[in-house]
């Protein structure tokens, strides 16, 4: 009988990270699992039954925390991190997140380093479609190497960036991020927020079930996954049936409350136009290739399975249906206008920095229709060989393996990046080892070609954010002036001589930050 792997999960009782605990539970037979949870009365009853279990192994701590982190990878095979802070109390808790998500970054990577021996340790990182932020159509579809943009006010995309670049460049021998989309779960059905209307209607996601994600992090852990998958960014996503629009997403998910059509409780003018996050995946089967992680459920049955996880009461929910006009003039009206997150408190108090995030000027806002009749819904062709794919550029010949890019394939993705590689022939020992690079603003830093050039990274300095997290800085306008690499990501969305007025974004005043 082989002999069981150990495996470290980070975020046990969030939800990607605790369906994937109850699949490893499925086959206890072939792991042993270690799981760090804050020291919680929720915690301590959502585990109470695994106490006594050998092959779980619960450690109550802190990610913060260094030394608990270390008790945690000591003697693991795998160190699977999912676990952070998450929307919406990113939102709100800027700086918090911001240090919670990197500290436990770096701890993982120093206590793996701290083991006898490092390179047994194979260390996966969850990262996050929001790294690379609005990818409205005509540039929806994506890949891992696309320009990093994290969308205006995206404080949790900001620190999972910079964690993503700690174990990139770590040194590590075995690391991979996973880029994860919209999770669903039942949960989802419940969620009644103002940032409901925070997503243009016309946007796209390429959604992932929580069930495959969990299967993912089983399946990643086998004997079957080669090098060569280490060392890489991967999109995660449930596959075509869930390249959905966000009218599409809406549409099934108040038809499986029994509401129906959005059209009964939203206006078309509520929803803001740009700036959230969102793509289909060009590359979204690469994943599947190694993983075999999707259980392929047709969409319209999945989210009809998804009224079996929740509560009793919202399975009677086809009784709001009559009430739908009610609830639109009430409950969702209030939504919109709820102050500080709600699009229109920002239009009735004409905050400036949030119209001309989320949708140019006034005139703009101004022109989205009211009625649905006159609103136009657009859905693309949701296959990767349709014509209007749009792929962007990224540089250099992707066509070569990793060992042959030589230093002028990176001079040529710094020039296209309106910038230099300043690493001499010596100094540029291998595709993951750190060398100089230096932007179209004049910034020298060190970054692996593997970042730049697979992970879509480059100058950490001139990300949004600064060492002491009191200012987010979004100078996208700027930047694609110097950057082609990034102008095609942001052109095709804004407009050139468009001037935006959140350049510089405090934490404090309406926002309504606690931190």
């Amino acid at each position: 009988m082989a002999q069981k792997k150990t495996v470290f999960l980070t975020g046990a009782s969030g939800n990607m990270g605790h369906h994937s605990f109850l699949e490893f539970i499925k086959h206890k037979d072939q792991y042993n699992i270690t799981v760090l949870l804050r020291d919680s009365e929720k915690n301590r009853k959502l585990f109470d039954q695994y106490l006594n279990d050998p092959s779980v192994r619960i450690v109550w701590g802190d990610l913060k925390k260094y030394e608990d982190v270390a008790k945690c990878v000591e003697g693991a095979d795998y160190v699977l991190h999912v676990g952070g802070m998450v929307s919406p109390s990113a939102d709100y808790y800027p700086t918090r997140t911001l240090n919670t998500n990197t500290t436990a970054a770096r701890n993982i990577v120093e206590a793996v380093k701290a083991q006898p021996n490092p390179d047994a340790v194979k260390v996966v990182y969850i990262g996050t479609v929001a790294e690379t932020g609005d990818r409205n159509a005509p540039i929806h579809w994506a890949r891992t190497g696309d320009p990093i943009k994290i969308s205006i006010y995206d404080h949790y995309a900001i620190s999972k960036t910079i964690a993503e670049e700690i174990f990139a460049d770590s040194g590590l021998k075995y690391w991979v991020s996973l880029r994860q989309s919209g999770i669903l779960y039942g949960e989802i059905l419940k969620n009644i927020d103002p940032i409901m209307f925070h997503v243009p209607i016309n946007g796209v996601l390429e959604w992932a079930t929580v069930e495959d994600s969990a299967r993912l992090m089983v399946n990643v852990c086998g004997d079957d996954i080669p090098d060569e998958f280490w060392r890489r960014f991967y999109n995660i996503g449930s596959g075509e049936e869930y390249r959905l629009t966000n009218y599409e997403f809406e549409e099934l998910l108040l038809g499986t409350l029994g509401i129906g059509s959005p059209k009964k409780l939203f206006q078309p003018n509520w929803f803001i136009t740009r700036n959230f996050h969102g793509q289909w995946y060009y590359d979204g089967d690469e994943l599947e290739k190694y993983c075999h992680f999707r259980a392929n459920i047709p969409v319209k049955d999945y989210f009809k399975s998804l009224l079996d996880t929740v509560a009793s009461y919202y399975k009677l929910s086809f009784l709001a249906k009559p009430f739908a006009g009610v609830l639109k003039n009430t409950m969702m009206k209030s939504l919109a206008y709820k102050e500080i997150y709600g699009t229109q408190w920002w239009i009735e108090n004409q905050i400036p920095e949030r119209i001309s995030a989320y949708y140019g000027t006034m005139e703009q806002y101004n022109a989205i229709p009211k009625k649905w009749d006159d609103f136009k819904i657009v859905i693309p062709s949701k296959k990767t060989t349709s014509s209007d794919v749009v792929i962007l550029e990224h540089g250099y010949d992707e066509s070569k393996p990793v060992s042959e890019i030589t230093l002028e394939d990176l001079k040529k993705a710094a020039a296209f990046r309106g910038g230099e590689c300043l690493a001499t022939e010596a100094e540029y020992v291998d595709f993951y080892t750190p060398i100089k690079w230096k932007s179209a603003r004049g910034n020298e830093f060190m970054m692996s070609a593997n970042l730049v050039l697979k992970g879509g990274h480059w100058c950490p300095a001139e990300l949004p954010g600064n060492s002491e997290g009191k200012k987010f800085l979004w100078d996208y306008d700027t930047e694609a002036s110097i950057n082609p690499f990034f102008a095609q990501v942001w052109y095709p969305l804004h407009d050139k001589n468009e001037h935006n007025v959140y350049t510089e974004a405090i934490f404090k005043g309406f926002e309504g930050f606690k931190d």
